[in-house]
């Protein structure tokens, strides 16, 4: 997440203290991610075996890549973009959930920076992918941050067809601005999926890396 950008550091100041106000202590306590192999994770992958859950991607490692310079979201020489290692964890990303046996239901829908959207089709495939602005990142949602902040409400709320899972692919930013501190500090690293039962507001089941980068997941911009 960034440091630099002067409208993200005021939104945050604003919503991470109202978050806390709307949280119990043991919601707003930052969430541990755990490994889909890991045996603490067992019982969440059952869960989403049987479907009727919400995943919402952070999109895939970033580390060493140009930060975002334009904010246009067509512009992708300024953004900051997947890493080589990035794009060999999204594809680690959809082998896991498919030997994992998570249904999947289609198509996944994906934010349209670069990050998001590379991260989605190299997991899941170009043509299981929509694109869809109400997934947007905030730095780039510009007077629409309102709107995009409902469709994710919108998104995370609405259940999925039955026995199967609805993957979303964005941004951590507006992940806390909706859902608080547990998902702030080292709680949603890049590439991880909040687990969600949908509703509003949804309930967090946990964060789950399905293919972890040890070390990495936080980058400098």
């Amino acid at each position: 997440m960034t440091a630099r950008h002067p409208l993200r550091r005021a939104l945050l100041a604003l919503a991470l203290p109202l978050c806390a106000l709307l949280l119990s202590p043991v919601q707003a306590m930052e969430r541990v991610p755990l490994s889909a192999t890991a045996p603490e994770a067992a019982p969440l992958i059952e869960r989403l075996r049987a479907g009727g859950l919400v995943l919402f991607f952070r999109h895939a490692d970033t580390a060493g890549m140009p930060c975002d310079s334009s904010f246009r979201v067509g512009d992708r020489a300024g953004q900051r973009n997947i890493s080589p290692r990035g794009r060999e964890q999204s594809r680690r990303i959809g082998e896991a959930m498919a030997t994992l046996r998570i249904p999947v239901a289609k198509p996944v829908l994906a934010g349209p920076v670069y990050r998001a959207r590379d991260t989605a089709e190299e997991a899941f495939g170009v043509a299981a992918v929509s694109v869809i602005d109400g997934l947007t990142a905030d730095d780039f949602s510009g007077p629409r941050l309102d709107w995009v902040l409902g469709e994710h409400r919108r998104l995370m709320a609405e259940p999925p067809p039955a026995g199967l899972n609805r993957v979303l692919v964005g941004h951590r930013t507006p992940a806390i601005m909706l859902l608080g501190p547990q998902v702030a500090g080292r709680a949603f690293p890049e590439g991880s999926a909040i687990v969600m039962e949908p509703a509003s507001p949804p309930r967090i089941l946990g964060i789950v890396m399905f293919a972890p980068i040890p070390g990495a997941g936080f980058h400098g911009c």
